[in-house]
């Protein structure tokens, strides 16, 4: 085996220029491979640190979606298919998720969460002609956020992270909001105004009918990572996020009418409804609004009902977030609850915190599918320059293939031989690569670079541009090389032990 390595090394080096080109493919090629996979894995553990420790916790519990539906920390996303409401009810049964929850062991922290979509508008009316009218603006400079609401104590007990640089919380029960530092550039950009702790806003729920509340902003926060992917949260007190997420009475509570509704109105027909004074009825009696006898005030009806059906829900909440002792265990633990849940009747489901994520998340593993595609394409390109090189370098050898064989050389040597310099070249092209790659990835690292633009953040899960390669990167690729290398090879072998010496000397 000794000389045959030592003469595998002799042919490589006396063919200097097919071993320099193969070399080079293999080398960038595995240099490509390596930077792609680290970069997807920096974006992966960064945006799996930052919502574990900011957004999401190890464990999301939401109510069960609608089918063609996915909830996440975010709301609802349609998927396809026919769909009632893209809004996030309130979890039923809260009482006995609680409880399950209490009888789970490994659970450290746990808080409650309401969350919707708004577009924030300086002063006590929403002017959305500044957005329609202005070409120059684009999606990422829209004054729209994440409005987060959760509950009093447990939740700044769990997410102690965030940074009041100005002002201060919510005062419990008001209407109050702090915003992220990072819209008041958005919010200078739409109005042409500078937004400030005490000025008045208005908030317009994206997802709510166009549902508009005045609130005043008590701070500004920096975010405990000032490069998530998370778009832009305001938080406020959850009386305020419920009006937008619709977590009525009407919505928390599914019940008879009672018996004293007055429903007259339903067995009267348009005309009856809607005529004038003169108008007349098919049967001679005159239209309901036409009459003047009629008292407008009380046309309705009893509505103290529909009233307080309509009032916020102070015991509703979308989202329960745990924090676990040991956060690898969240896989197990949602199997865990997730059959509680389902023995019970429960319409809660529970979710780790990419599940929980989904919009971010999806993001990133949809970017993952495209670069594994684009390496498998780059990979077949590179085995089939190789294979076509080293065919070219079996036809040019075939004299000494021939005179080896002459000698007394068995196929089975010339195959050792052919295979030893394959292990050879993508051995060392592989560890040159590797090479190559770090030295890239240590120098772009150095510099820091970061994007602030906010679609492209939640596109690559972050602000953050960094590689982050592992041990299991690097074993991998040097395998697949190795492998692929070897496989590359088979054909030139099998070219090179159908040469004879009769043959060799003909073409001589």
């Amino acid at each position: 085996m000794k000389d045959i390595i030592k003469l595998a090394l002799r042919n490589l080096k006396e063919h200097k220029s097919k071993t320099l080109i193969i070399s080079l493919f293999i080398l960038f090629g595995v240099a490509i491979v390596i930077m792609g996979n680290s970069f997807l894995e920096s974006i992966n553990r960064g945006l799996e640190k930052d919502f574990r420790a900011n957004v999401t916790s190890d464990i999301v519990i939401s109510p069960i979606p609608e089918k063609g539906t996915i909830i996440d920390i975010g709301g609802v996303i349609s998927t396809g298919g026919s769909i009632d409401s893209l809004k996030v009810p309130g979890l039923a049964d809260l009482e006995k998720i609680e409880k399950i929850i209490a009888e789970t062991k490994s659970v450290k922290k746990q808080t409650k969460l309401i969350t919707a979509t708004v577009m924030v508008s300086i002063g006590t009316e929403v002017d959305l002609s500044v957005l329609t009218e202005n070409d120059d603006l684009d999606y990422s400079k829209y004054p729209s956020a994440v409005l987060f609401a959760g509950e009093d104590g447990t939740y700044r007990d769990m997410f102690p992270d965030l940074k009041i640089i100005e002002g201060s919380y919510p005062t419990p029960g008001s209407n109050e909001i702090i915003v992220d530092n990072r819209i008041l550039e958005n919010i200078k950009a739409v109005y042409k105004k500078d937004l400030k702790v005490g000025d008045a806003v208005s908030i317009m729920g994206m997802s709510s009918g166009g549902k508009i509340r005045e609130a005043k902003v008590s701070g500004i926060y920096k975010p405990a990572n000032e490069h998530s992917a998370m778009y832009q949260p305001i938080y406020c007190e959850p009386s305020l996020a419920r009006s937008f997420a619709d977590l009525t009475y009407a919505s928390s509570f599914k019940e008879e009418l009672p018996s004293n509704v007055d429903l007259s109105l339903s067995s009267l027909s348009e005309d009856d409804l809607f005529g004038y004074e003169d108008d007349v009825s098919m049967d001679g009696g005159s239209a309901v609004l036409g009459d003047s006898s009629v008292g407008f005030d009380n046309i309705l009806g009893d509505t103290t009902l529909r009233n307080e059906l309509n009032k916020t829900d102070d015991g509703s909440w979308q989202y329960i977030l745990l924090r676990l002792d040991n956060a690898r265990a969240d896989k197990r633990l949602v199997v865990e609850l997730n059959k509680r849940f389902k023995e019970e009747g429960l319409n809660a489901q529970a979710m780790n915190w990419k599940k929980g994520a989904y919009s971010y998340s999806s993001t990133v593993d949809g970017i993952g599918y495209i670069f594994n595609i684009l390496i498998i394409i780059l990979a077949i390109v590179v085995f089939i320059i190789i294979m076509n090189t080293m065919v070219v370098s079996v036809f040019e050898r075939t004299s000494e293939i021939g005179t080896m064989r002459a000698i007394g050389a068995e196929k089975k040597f010339v195959r050792r031989l052919f295979n030893s310099e394959a292990l050879i070249l993508t051995s060392l092209s592989s560890v040159g690569g590797i090479i190559f790659a770090f030295i890239v990835m240590l120098i772009f690292n150095s510099l820091n670079l970061t994007i602030t633009n906010a679609i492209a953040k939640e596109i690559l899960g972050g602000g953050m541009l960094h590689f982050s390669p592992t041990p299991q990167i690097v074993i991998l690729i040097i395998g697949v090389a190795i492998v692929g290398g070897l496989f590359a090879n088979m054909y030139p072998v099998k070219s090179a032990l159908k040469i004879t010496p009769i043959k060799a000397l003909s073409k001589e």
